[in-house]
């Protein structure tokens, strides 16, 4: 069965595919993509270790490409599709932004933004589990190679 090309799952496959590039670049692999109007309008993936700046997650670089390429700081018609559920710094963000929609794959059980409880602006609405398994897979991959080393 094909995908649409407008579906959740094509567009949680880019974001996926950011998350690749993050560990073959030696970065935690998480990745992001923003869509408006069922187009992507910014992709980006973990850049710690590159820029030397703890606030580099692939949301936070998202999020500001997706602003400049729109000219607002508002993304209230844009969906967020990332591999792991964001972190506490990544949801203020995002509630700054009023971001529509939230797609995540593998939950955080240390950092992830709702063990702080509500972040995210009111009209937000998330969706989780969206390629779990995966992301999940090649996070613990990546930190399994990391002990290895």
């Amino acid at each position: 069965m094909a995908l649409s090309v407008y579906s959740p799952e094509r567009f949680m496959k880019e974001a996926f595919r950011q998350a690749q590039l993050a560990a073959d670049q030696g970065e935690v692999p998480v990745g992001a993509v923003i869509v408006a109007q069922n187009r992507i309008i910014a992709r980006a993936h973990n850049q710690v270790e590159r820029l030397n700046d703890p606030t580099a997650h692939a949301e936070m670089l998202a999020i500001t490409a997706a602003a400049e390429h729109l000219g607002s700081k508002f993304l209230d018609e844009c969906t967020l599709y990332v591999t792991l559920e964001p972190c506490v710094m990544c949801a203020g963000a995002l509630n700054w932004s009023r971001i529509g929609h939230i797609f995540y794959g593998a939950d955080d059980d240390k950092r992830g933004y709702t063990l702080a409880g509500k972040i995210l602006h009111p009209r937000t609405k998330v969706h989780k589990g969206l390629m779990a398994a995966a992301s999940r897979e090649l996070l613990e991959s990546f930190f399994r190679d990391l002990r290895e080393e």
